[in-house]
């Protein structure tokens, strides 16, 4: 099989994953088409054992102790990219953001000053610009002080990418990013920091929601399990 074959975009030489049969790859950053003359000719990694024992995690072990108060503090960062002007231009990701922020308030009872919005409709000099820096900044701020019983929303609304990771710690040879404003300048964001800064900081009983609307969107939070949706015929 060759479902996890990764090709370069052959323009701006994004890593980019090939489906099945495909032919032909558009990319979602710079829009170039891509040929493949025979996907089955090309290098791929064989797919795991479906009998090999899964690795250990320490999350399937709960800690002891009472259950935390249900009913905790919520906080959410929403990040909407249009990357307006540029070659990456996308539709539709502020809109996004917006209606985000409407849901959890007039829906989910968020606390309007609990919740940060980036967007590009924000000052560039302010801290709600969504560029690296600001968005790292974002996500330090959600898990500030978390206690049991909070409930956090992280949303992302713009592109992802991958790139090529070096410590062995991916199957695929690849990180999954997500793409701030300036990531053409000053780099994207990894999903091991996304682990590190959303994800490890939580106390056991608080929550967190994230919906990345990206492509490479379904490792990039960097979970010890992946879930798959088998689709009936």
């Amino acid at each position: 099989m060759y479902s996890n074959v990764l090709v370069n975009c052959s323009n701006c030489h994004t890593p980019l994953q090939v489906p099945p049969g495909a032919g032909s790859i558009r990319c979602a950053l710079c829009q170039a088409i891509t040929l493949i003359a025979d996907p089955r000719a090309l290098p791929h990694q064989p797919s795991p054992s479906p009998h090999a024992p899964p690795p250990p995690s320490p999350y399937n072990q709960a800690p002891p102790g009472p259950l935390p108060n249900p009913h905790g503090r919520k906080k959410a960062v929403i990040v909407g990219i249009s990357y307006k002007f540029s070659r990456h231009e996308l539709k539709g990701c502020i809109n996004d953001a917006k209606c985000m922020r409407y849901l959890l308030i007039n829906k989910y009872s968020f606390p309007d000053s609990s919740i940060i919005m980036l967007t590009e409709e924000e000052d560039p000099h302010g801290p709600k610009f969504p560029n690296k820096h600001n968005i790292r900044m974002a996500m330090f701020w959600l898990t500030q002080g978390t206690l049991p019983g909070d409930s956090l929303v992280f949303h992302y609304s713009g592109h992802g990418s991958q790139q090529r990771n070096y410590s062995g710690d991916e199957a695929d040879g690849f990180d999954e990013t997500i793409c701030p404003l300036d990531f053409e300048t000053q780099g994207m964001i990894v999903d091991d920091e996304i682990n590190a800064t959303l994800v490890r900081p939580l106390p056991h009983g608080a929550r967190l929601h994230a919906l990345i609307d990206a492509c490479h969107s379904g490792t990039v939070m960097d979970l010890p399990f992946l879930c798959r949706m088998n689709r009936l015929p």
